[in-house]
Order: C-alpha cells, then structure tokens, then sequence
C-alpha cells in the first residue's frame, strides 16, 4: 500500500480526531482518512455520472 504524507490545518486535524480512538467511529486516523476519500470519490463519481462524463466499466466475464 503506497504511503502518502500531508499537512492540514490544525483545526481539521482536531476536528478529526475527536472521531479517532477506542468507543470512537474510526480505530485509526488512517482509517478515517480511507474512508473520507472513499466517500469523496463515490461523490465525484455520481457527480460525472449525472453530467455524462463518467465512463461505465465493463463487467467481468
């Protein structure tokens, strides 16, 4: 898995980690980063859906 390195504004960072830890909804910061930009590509993705930009991908078979 390629590793990346990334400065954010500190309030972002707070802001995020207080979703971070034991009880919380993400074990690790790199699982809430993950799953961040999961849920922004599924958005870009239905975005280019909708304005005809997005190419289907072919089915496996």
């Amino acid at each position: 898995m390629p590793k990346v390195s990334l400065d954010i504004p500190k309030e972002l960072y707070d802001d995020l980690m207080e979703h971070v830890g034991e009880d919380k909804k993400f074990v690790n910061l790199s699982e809430a980063i993950r799953t961040a930009i999961r849920k922004m590509l599924d958005q870009l993705d239905e975005i280019d859906r909708r304005h005809g930009r997005l190419k289907e991908k072919k089915s496996k078979e």
